[in-house]
């Protein structure tokens, strides 16, 4: 059955072939887990990547999904409620998606740009970590893996408040994995490093090709693999942590 067989995932920000959580999503498929998966094509339709198919998406890894806008307040007990009520329950969390674009430097922002990315980044997977715990009835075997960034390794030039809102989300694993710990829930987060999904041009790629050891930037499966087996019961005694996989990355 494989090492989350008879388990169920809930995997947010599946929109796109070439992104981090759909990578995310066929590995815990491929250790036997029941897939939901959020979906939010209207924000990559919105960005020079554009949007794939989500009916594409969602065949391919296998998925049943919903169509959310994380940014509304309700949206992440609204995801759980759905996700439960198509698979009875929800074991693991993993909390991908992220708000791009629509960032500045100091100077240029406004407090509706830092609201909106505290909005998706951290607010709703925050929510979604509550509503996971509500729902939850096992004595162990819990998980839930937040996305964040290298913004305590280093600046972010002209993303203040996307570093803001991912730095805030790392701050709060060690309080959320306190708490539910004593319920069999682990609470982590992954920084990904440089990732190439498709986002970044010419000039910025060979700049971080520079600087990896391996000349290459990092892979949606390099996350996804250390993401995946945080899910296991082989990571059962890792809790509060933020883990940098970054391939040598150097800043």
């Amino acid at each position: 059955m494989g090492l989350l067989g008879g388990r169920v995932a809930l995997v947010t920000g599946v929109s796109r072939r070439q992104g981090i959580g759909y990578a995310i999503a066929s590995r815990l498929a491929g250790l036997g887990a029941d897939l939901f998966v959020q979906h939010h094509a209207a924000h990559d339709a919105a960005q020079p990547w554009g949007a794939d198919s989500v009916d594409e998406v969602l065949a391919g890894v296998g998925a049943q999904g919903l169509g959310v806008d994380l940014a509304e307040p309700d949206a992440p007990e609204q995801l759980m409620a759905a996700a439960v009520e198509a698979y009875g329950r929800v074991d693991v969390l993993v909390c991908n998606h992220a708000r791009s674009g629509g960032d500045g430097a100091l100077g240029e922002l406004t407090a509706e740009m830092i609201d909106g990315h505290y909005a998706v980044n951290t607010r709703s997977s925050i929510l979604l970590a509550q509503a996971f715990a509500e729902q939850w009835s096992g004595s162990s075997g819990g998980r839930i893996v937040f996305m964040t960034s290298g913004q305590d390794l280093g600046p972010m030039p002209n993303e203040v408040a996307y570093a803001a809102s991912k730095g805030a989300l790392s701050s709060i694993v060690a309080t959320l994995s306190y708490q539910l710990a004593d319920r069999g829930i682990t609470v982590n987060a992954v920084n990904p490093g440089p990732v190439d999904t498709g986002w970044a041009g010419p000039e910025l790629a060979e700049l971080v090709n520079e600087r990896m050891p391996l000349k290459r930037w990092g892979e949606p499966d390099d996350a996804a693999r250390l993401i995946s087996w945080l899910c296991t019961d082989d990571a059962a005694w890792i809790t509060g942590q933020v883990i940098n996989s970054e391939g040598g990355f150097r800043r």
